[in-house]
């Protein structure tokens, strides 16, 4: 679409599921490219009491804010050759941006009463065409020392 030009540019959101299958919330692409191949900003929501994760991403950090909401971002980083576990706060009533570096494992859990908005802007973009850079943890194979 010509950049000079007022105009509609088709979106996608998508329903989101936890590791039992359970809808925990839904993604949204924000900002796409200029070839459209790459998202640069997308908006993760989750629902009440809801989780996302735990994932890693092998290529591309993470930057968060909380723009609804109350959300505890969990990550475990590899230290001296085993995960440790920190707790993050991100609450809308405080402007905050969380930055969380490639190979941190990550998850996402909505402390407060109403749905959790979280936008994050991936560093390098979100490129669909790189296989194997998200790679999926549970919190057991975590605290297992596990790595894959």
């Amino acid at each position: 679409m010509p950049s000079d030009k007022v105009g509609l540019e088709p979106g996608k959101k998508v329903e989101t599921k936890n590791h039992e299958g359970q809808v925990n919330g839904w993604l949204m692409e924000m900002f796409k490219s200029p070839d459209g191949s790459k998202t640069e900003v997308y908006l993760s929501a989750a629902l009440p009491g809801a989780f996302k994760g735990y994932h890693l991403h092998r290529v591309r950090a993470a930057r968060y804010v909380c723009l609804k909401g109350k959300m505890k971002i969990i990550t475990y980083e590899q230290l001296g050759g085993k995960w440790t576990r920190v707790e993050n706060i991100l609450d809308s009533e405080i402007p905050q941006r969380l930055f969380i570096p490639k190979n941190v494992a990550t998850g996402l859990e909505n402390i407060g009463s109403e749905e959790g908005w979280l936008v994050n802007y991936p560093d390098p973009a979100y490129d669909p065409g790189l296989k194997d850079e998200q790679v999926e943890y549970t919190q057991q194979e975590l605290e297992q020392g596990i790595i894959k």
